[in-house]
């Protein structure tokens, strides 16, 4: 297998990370859905890199240097002069529950497959063992760029690469548009191998009335494996011709649930790269996710990882 062929691409947007600690100062690191997922199955040894833009500004250094420290490969993270990477910052109130705000509309992720060098990225995508994406990764992006993308998957599908899709649904980013979010869907789900939907998510977007009906209205698309993650509860996995509920081993009482969904992808597809079945591949996530909720910011201290 080939350098390229052996590799997972993810694709999307890592931002600039304030968190608001309990003494009221802000603490800064980088993160966002896709970029999450690829550090951890960079430290589950997955041979990985992280598609996007960033500018070349000091931030953006730092988040490629983050990728690079983590072994998540940077060839494809095109840099744009003088632009900025997004910005988001976490705050707590007097309740404790967090509130998100985001600086991004500038950022130059949105415009991957627009900028100049966009069919380099194309082009490696083309040859990836994986591409894994997110409904956050299709609403960065304008028709222009979504039309390209989904062109590029769809190629990629035909020379054999697994298309993984984690609908993560988030209004603000779609600016409350449901019947585009809902259009933009029906476009990429036509093109996924591996569906990894949140049923709170799907509950939203779709009125779905169970995970049941998230497996149903995700089989009519012909995707063959598919994994509702359902919080606390037990994991919905549907592959083979069969479903069956994978109950999470100890509930945690969450420290901080920020990339609890991205760090149980990496550990569902760490372990179904690694020719696990998807069974086994949803408790290894639980895992996974488990220790993740443990810890404060999207990617938590190294020595903590643990896949089984």
């Amino acid at each position: 297998m080939s350098e390229a062929k052996s590799r997972v691409v993810t694709v999307g947007e890592v931002m600039i990370e304030l968190a608001r600690g309990s003494d009221g100062r802000f603490s800064v690191a980088s993160g966002g859905d896709t970029f999450n997922t690829a550090v951890y199955l960079a430290r589950a040894g997955i041979n990985v890199a992280y598609a996007t833009a960033l500018g070349d500004d000091p931030y953006s250094d730092g988040i490629v240097a983050l990728a690079s420290a983590e072994g998540v490969a940077t060839d494809l993270m095109l840099r744009v002069p003088g632009r900025r990477p997004g910005l988001y910052l976490i705050d707590n109130d007097a309740g404790g529950k967090r509130h998100f705000y985001y600086w991004r509309e500038e950022a130059p992720a949105r415009e991957l497959f627009e900028l100049p060098d966009w069919a380099r990225v194309a082009d490696s995508l083309l040859p990836a063992r994986m591409i894994y994406f997110s409904g956050v990764t299709l609403s960065l992006y304008s028709n222009t760029g979504l039309g390209r993308f989904l062109a590029v998957v769809e190629l990629a599908r035909q020379q054999g690469a697994k298309i993984v899709f984690d609908g993560n649904f988030r209004p603000h980013g779609w600016k409350g548009d449901l019947p585009r979010t809902r259009a933009v869907f029906l476009e990429a789900l036509k093109r996924v191998d591996i569906a990894l939907p949140a049923y709170d998510d799907e509950a939203v977007l779709w009125g779905d009335p169970s995970p049941e009906a998230t497996v149903d209205r995700l089989q009519a698309f012909g995707i063959a494996e598919i994994v509702v993650k359902n919080g606390p509860n037990s994991a919905l996995v549907a592959a083979g011709g069969q479903r069956e509920f994978v109950p999470v081993a100890q509930v945690v009482e969450p420290v901080d649930a920020t990339a609890a969904g991205d760090s149980f992808n990496a550990g569902y597809l760490a372990a179904r790269l690694s020719n696990e079945s998807p069974l086994a591949a949803a408790a290894a996530a639980h895992l996974l996710a488990g220790e993740k909720i443990r810890h404060h910011g999207a990617i938590m201290p190294r020595a903590e990882v643990r896949m089984h």
